[in-house]
């Protein structure tokens, strides 16, 4: 592992040299242009993730670019960029909307702390790299001010400005670094037992969690920050395909629906590894490493850890075996709706501004892995089962209602003898008057805007409810899935299989709408790629409604669209081809 991120580094340092702006008159001068805009930022997927990289080449002996001079020449006019780029408040503006933001300055501080630990241990070997090291203290100290006043969006951006105030703390001493992280701490974490982040994003935030939360535990000395880390690193032994890709399906950030694999976790899990001596943990940094293609990007670089813990090279743990056959519900215990029930008394009315709420935090979700086939039953979410079966894959079941209208979400999950059944209930009323008492200045008025008026005050008239049930069963060839409402009166009712582009789609009697949109009126059909084959029957076609009102669906795949009217009781067979 450690000479493939030597050699990747090497790669990544090449790349980023050739990208750097060497025009003095450019406002860029010395950043590094991100491929995706021909532009030059100091973010921490930025400039300063290949700051860490060239600092990784210069101090490491395996590097073709050791104590190379004209790396370091590249490095001090980086380091200048980041100097000229930040703000008087000591903060920095990524390339997207958060201008002078103090969770992404925190993100840039949590990762060159680190390299400028590297390099200083490297300065007096190396009497080059000292101003480089000056330069990046000095970008480091001017961020106080801003680490310890600003604030954060979302959730783990609390995490983010912990690690870093810890970082420096550690850096400079001064204890109101540590008073200020000790605020955030004191909101306490917000994982649940099974292990689940808020933002319920495996592709991206989780790592990110992680990893900083670790950090926060070393720099603070506050070792029970890691017991959230250690659940949500057993939690994603069960949120792995076959191929390594991690479980997106259910994401509540912008990893959802896109496909990533584990190598974000690849630090955390060897540093918990290694600490808590965890053949688990050891066998998920294994499974990371193998997914490593980029040296990795701030405060989460790869061979930047490696260097900083040169114990990790020693592998002192021999890793388990990871899980292949099972059936587990995570979040099944965790008490969802106590905790939601308290959200009136927390005085925010719902209202989040630049940010959201989350109240699909710890919704249950049922994972099952039988060898190469990989399925999912989430809750809360658009699509509410996903299965990978070999090379071809479903990649969601959704049903859209009128009643909404748009896709339904279930919210509840119960276990089955052999899977699971999910519940959705929805209510849509009707509201009356505002009462005379209650009606502002303005209602008398020669004009009275309805957004004056007090809507939250008007009694509910004439309030309906859908109520949708789904069994999902477990069978000896694949699953079945039965979906039904009882409502009498007819509500337009589509349910969708999104399935994925590989292989040949072929049989059923299927209606082309657009694209790869297709009416499944009846008969079984077939997606295969090779070998591996999934095989749907249960199509009907009951209206002609092409979509239902706030349903979308995704254009670069295949999707088939049963059309139902309530009341329905429609099941569908899936089966597999081993």
């Amino acid at each position: 592992m450690y000479d493939k991120l030597v050699a990747a580094n090497d790669e990544f340092a090449q790349m980023a040299m050739e990208h750097q702006v060497l025009d003095k008159e450019s406002r860029f001068h010395g950043g590094v242009v991100d491929p995706a805009n021909g532009l030059a930022w100091p973010s921490h997927g930025g400039t300063p993730k290949d700051m860490a990289t060239w600092a990784c080449a210069l101090v490491n002996k395996d590097s073709r670019f050791y104590h190379d001079d004209e790396l370091v020449h590249r490095l001090e006019l980086a380091a200048e960029f980041m100097l000229r780029s930040q703000h008087e408040d000591g903060s920095i503006s990524p390339p997207w909307t958060n201008l002078h933001s103090p969770p992404d300055t925190a993100f840039v501080v949590s990762g060159l702390a680190q390299v400028y630990a590297l390099l200083s241990s490297h300065a007096d070997r190396y009497e080059r790299l000292q101003k480089v090291v000056a330069d990046i203290y000095t970008f480091l100290e001017r961020t106080i001010p801003v680490l310890l006043t600003g604030g954060c969006h979302t959730p783990n951006h609390r995490w983010v400005i912990s690690s870093a105030l810890g970082f420096m703390y550690k850096l400079t001493g001064r204890k109101e670094l540590k008073a200020r992280a000790e605020e955030w701490i004191a909101e306490g974490m917000d994982c649940t037992e099974d292990g689940e982040w808020t933002e319920r994003s495996n592709g991206i935030y989780n790592a990110v969690s992680n990893i900083v939360l670790y950090y926060a535990a070393e720099q603070l000395e506050r070792p029970e920050l890691l017991e959230p880390v250690r659940r949500n690193l057993r939690m994603m032994a069960y949120l792995v395909h076959p191929d390594g890709e991690v479980v997106t399906d259910y994401s509540g950030r912008q990893d959802f629906g896109h496909a990533h694999d584990m190598s974000g976790y690849f630090l955390c899990a060897k540093l918990m590894a290694h600490r808590d001596q965890d053949p688990l943990f050891e066998a998920l940094a294994e499974l990371a490493g193998r997914s490593l293609k980029h040296p990795g990007g701030l405060p989460n670089h790869a061979l930047l850890g490696l260097l900083r813990y040169p114990k990790l090279l020693e592998s002192t743990v021999e890793a388990s075996a990871l899980p292949d056959s099972y059936g587990v519900i995570l979040n099944g215990g965790f008490a969802r709706e106590h905790y939601l029930s308290g959200m009136e008394a927390a005085g925010h009315h719902g209202r989040i501004y630049h940010s959201k709420l989350h109240p699909d935090f710890g919704a249950p979700i049922a994972r099952y892995r039988r060898g190469a086939t990989s399925t999912t039953v989430m809750t809360e979410t658009n699509s509410f089962f996903a299965l990978r079966h070999g090379a071809v894959r479903l990649l969601g079941v959704q049903i859209a209602s009128s009643f909404g209208p748009g896709f339904v979400r279930p919210s509840r999950l119960e276990t089955l003898d052999q899977g699971v059944r999910l519940s959705a209930l929805e209510k849509k009323g009707y509201y009356g008057p505002v009462s005379k008492e209650d009606l502002p200045e303005t209602a008398s008025g020669l004009v009275s805007p309805w957004y004056l008026l007090p809507h939250h005050l008007r009694k509910v008239t004439h309030e309906q409810q859908h109520q949708v049930e789904i069994m999902l069963e477990e069978t000896e060839r694949g699953w079945s899935i039965r979906v039904r409402c009882q409502r009498e009166e007819p509500i337009l009712t589509q349910i969708s299989f999104v399935l994925g582009k590989e292989g040949v789609l072929a049989g059923g009697d299927l209606e082309q709408i657009a694209g790869e949109t297709y009416f499944w009126k009846q008969g079984p059909v077939r997606l295969a790629a090779g070998a591996d084959w999934i095989e749907l029957e249960g199509g009907a076609y009951e209206h002609w409604a092409m979509g239902i009102n706030n349903a979308g669906y995704p254009a670069d795949y295949r999707t088939l669209l049963v059309n139902v009217l309530t009341p329905y009781d429609q099941t569908f067979e899936l089966r597999l081809s081993r």
